[in-house]
């Protein structure tokens, strides 16, 4: 087999392996790719040499990161996030650099050191911050914004710090010459590009995308981002650089989606191809002859970042809590800390030992950064009392809005999902209490009076504050699971009768959610394929009643809940309301006349249809006949409303019962 395939299969089969491993445990695939390259590499197991040519093709997924970068890059964004961009994220990539610098030259080191490991320093990993921001829901808090926004700050100052690193390893009498040729061949170019790039760029897009041709399309990609990548190499400056403005060109075009969903995949392998050589630079025997320092490296720049952080958050206006949480999340390194590790090593400004025990402990912070932002709400609200008077008056203000509550429902969310609930809860007469976690998001419905509050559905105070020991129901309207997961836990909690809609994305965590103890779960796939297949059925001719009749069925196959709300609703349209089944839940207590009982002994065939038991929080399902109730069960019942009274006295005869809601 030729070398060449060899190390290509050695390198796929170990990152398949290692990434799914970091999958499951929920940790990020820079971190696998990272443990792949110091397994396969030249200083472990020595399956894959370090050649030039290995670096030279992995250089493309810096290229195609920065690409991406330069796609993201906005005016307007960065205008309206201007006091974290540039107030925040300005103030802690300088200091860093400057602190570094001060301590390289009083330690003796050479002040070039000093630049480059500041630069470094000054990194935290968009892909680990960005992707547990969105996991947790906290991407529009106070933390949430400071951090992106610092993290939009770095990935711009990289691009100067590409042009700067570059010329200091230029001999000390051609060093201002070099760095000031650089800096006017970048502003040439950037000039250049910009200017005369913008309106060519897009009239050539219009000239492929006529074509009609997703190949050519994607061709077309990557010969822009390479195209203007090799000319600013050729101009002496990064092929990263070249990257960036292409992106940038394409990011004012009306093919910026399209181009960055292309070019993803790209992106991402041959960005985990990088980070496979970063780890492969790393000797391990070097690293545990200098252990200590690696200790050292990992926790005095954390430290310091993470102190830093808080401190320049409390600057600009964040009150302790926030602040504490923004330092957790952006104290670790970043993957363009490698990037500047690896330019400065390759250019010899940091001797192999030096670059070996910054690349641990940076390696380090990296695969420690997911714990460390897992207990950073805990931590910040341990070490500060403010947090706590901040989430006390947050849920002092939810019980406020919901004092004169009472049989109302708890809308978990307030985005398009959730407003539509709450208008068809309006038309019903049925009131409501929503709570969202986008501050700006209640800012605006606060129109629709006092019905939406600020609030985490997900945490346990806040479900109580929204009055969930009065509520008739609660519905989770955002498709996000372990939320969903939280709320269900805490409302059988505290209210095991109580039904809980959740709405997902797909069946893919149906059985989950029903196991947690769900009334009903609404696939929104599900829905969309019905709609569809209504519309489609329609306009090919079937008559409506077989169309009606046809989506009645799967709906009454899928939701057990829906069963016998239908039956004969299109013949029976002016039926008095009450005649209509409705749904009831009847707990079980001890000492009731179900318990220990079979369904079929209970003779309540004929008088109502027992849909589902719900018992210790899992559901069951839909009952037979030698089904046996234990204290505790939560039976649902589904016919007419005085039928419904009389099974609930069937059920509950001879011990102490209480009504439980109607649906």
């Amino acid at each position: 087999m030729p070398q060449t395939l060899q190390i290509i299969l050695v390198l796929l089969a170990a990152a398949v392996l290692v990434v799914v491993i970091c999958r499951q445990l929920h940790l990020p695939p820079v971190l696998g790719y990272l443990l792949v390259g110091i397994g396969v590499g030249p200083h472990a197991l020595a399956w894959v040499p370090d050649t030039q040519q290995t670096r030279y093709l992995a250089e493309f997924g810096v290229v195609f990161l920065m690409f991406s970068i330069g796609l993201e890059f906005s005016l307007p964004q960065l205008k309206a996030m201007r006091r974290s961009v540039f107030g925040l994220g300005a103030a802690q990539v300088l200091i860093t650099l400057t602190a570094a610098l001060g301590l390289g030259v009083a330690l003796g080191y050479d002040w070039r050191i000093g630049i480059a490991l500041g630069g470094a320093l000054a990194m935290s990993s968009t892909a680990i911050v960005s992707k547990m921001l969105a996991e947790r829901m906290e991407i529009n808090t106070p933390h949430g914004r400071d951090a992106m926004g610092v993290l939009l700050f770095q990935d711009l100052a990289v691009v100067p710090l590409l042009i700067v690193i570059p010329a200091l390893a230029a001999p000390v009498e051609a060093m201002a010459m070099n760095l000031l040729t650089a800096l006017i061949k970048a502003v040439v170019a950037l000039a250049l590009i910009l200017v005369f790039g913008q309106r060519l760029v897009r009239e050539w897009f219009h000239l492929v995308a006529r074509q009609r041709s997703s190949e050519l399309f994607m061709l077309n990609i990557l010969f822009i981002t390479l195209g203007l990548a090799g000319l600013t190499e050729i101009a002496g400056l990064s092929l990263a650089l070249g990257a960036f403005v292409a992106g940038m060109l394409i990011a004012e075009t009306e093919y910026r989606y399209q181009v960055e969903e292309d070019i993803k995949p790209f992106r991402d392998v041959l960005l985990g191809l990088f980070f496979v050589t970063m780890g492969m630079l790393l000797d391990l025997r070097v690293v545990f002859a200098n252990f200590g320092w690696v200790l050292l490296l990992l926790i005095l720049p954390v430290g310091f970042k993470l102190g830093l952080v808080v401190a320049l958050a409390r600057a600009f206006g964040a009150n302790l809590g926030a602040a504490l949480r923004t330092g957790f999340y952006l104290a670790q390194a970043g993957e363009f800390a490698f990037v500047l590790l690896a330019q400065a090593s390759g250019l010899q400004l940091l001797d192999q030992q030096t670059t070996q025990t910054v690349l641990a402990a940076m390696l380090l912070s990296m695969l420690t950064a997911p714990l460390v932002i897992q207990y950073a709400d805990p931590l910040a609200r341990r070490l500060t009392a403010n947090d706590w008077l901040a989430r006390a008056a947050e849920l002092h203000q939810i019980a406020v809005k919901t004092m004169a509550r009472q049989d109302h429902v708890i809308v978990c969310g307030f985005g398009r999902s959730g407003q539509n609930l709450a208008r068809l809860l309006e038309q019903q007469d049925i009131r409501y209490i929503a709570l969202d976690a986008d501050p700006q998001r209640v800012r605006e419905a606060a129109a629709e009076g006092d019905s939406v509050v600020y609030g985490d559905a997900g945490r346990r105070e806040a479900l109580m504050a929204a009055g969930l020991a009065k509520a008739r129901a609660v519905a989770v309207t955002y498709a996000d699971v372990p939320s969903a997961l939280k709320v269900i836990h805490y409302v059988h909690a505290m209210r095991p009768e109580l039904p809980v809609i959740v709405r997902t994305r797909d069946d893919g965590d149906l059985d989950r959610l029903l196991k947690a103890g769900a009334a009903e779960v609404v696939p929104e796939v599900l829905e969309g394929s019905l709609m569809l297949a209504s519309h489609s059925l329609l306009l090919l001719g079937v008559p409506l009643n077989r169309v009606l009749k046809l989506i009645r069925a799967v709906r009454e196959e899928r939701y057990g809940l829906f069963r016998g709300f239908f039956h004969g609703s299109s013949d029976a349209a002016d039926a008095a309301e009450n005649l209509q089944p409705r749904l009831h839940s009847v707990l079980l207590p001890e000492g009731a006349r179900a318990i220990d009982r079979r369904l079929a002994e209970l003779e309540l065939e004929g008088l109502v249809e027992v849909t589902g038991v719900r018992r210790r929080n899992a559901r069951l399902g839909r009952p037979e006949g030698d089904f046996v109730f234990e204290p505790g069960d939560l039976v649902v019942l589904l016919g007419r409303p005085e039928n419904l009274l009389l099974a609930e006295r069937i059920l509950l005869e001879g011990g102490a019962w209480e009504h439980r809601g109607s649906g």
